[in-house]
């Protein structure tokens, strides 16, 4: 069987040949990129700033209370990113109150609600020396305080701007 391996083995003579060396390639250089040029820029303009918008709608609560309503928070949080856009300009938060109730009652509720109403724009970031704070009871209805409707709308505090 040794005899036989090395008779097949034999059979399968290899051949030595030289590999050829590749052929040259001509490289070409790769073609030259233009660059682009910078585009030219104009100077800078300052960016317009927004002008604020002062034309708050009115913040209401509910009956003998100093508890804002829920509608009332989109309102003050408009009001929030108004006044950020000038932090120098000074605001008066008038309470109201409707009818119902003593005028002293009324008038200590007003002013709790306007307080209220400057807690809320404090906690957001504006500065407290921003506000003055007053309470006219029910002396300034916008609406009849006959009507249930009409004591609704009176619970308020108006922010305006102080001029």
């Amino acid at each position: 069987m040794g005899s036989l391996s090395l008779t097949m083995y034999s059979c399968k003579t290899k051949k030595a040949v030289a590999k050829p060396a590749p052929a040259p390639v001509a490289q070409t250089p790769p073609p030259e990129e233009k660059k682009p040029e910078p585009p030219v820029q104009e100077p800078e303009k300052p960016a317009e700033v927004e002008k604020p918008n002062y034309n708050f709608s009115n913040i209401q609560f509910e009956f003998n209370s100093d508890v804002l309503k829920t509608e009332s928070i989109q309102a003050l949080d408009h009001a929030v990113a108004e006044m950020r856009k000038d932090s120098s300009v000074k605001f008066i938060l008038n309470g109201n109150s409707s009818a119902e109730g003593t005028p002293e009652h009324n008038m200590s509720l007003s002013v709790d609600r306007a307080n209220a109403v400057k807690s809320y724009l404090v906690n957001a970031g504006i500065s407290a020396s921003s506000f003055t704070v007053k309470g006219f009871g029910a002396t300034k209805p916008i609406a009849s305080n006959s009507t249930d409707e009409g004591k609704a709308l009176n619970r308020r505090v108006e922010i305006k701007v102080v001029q």
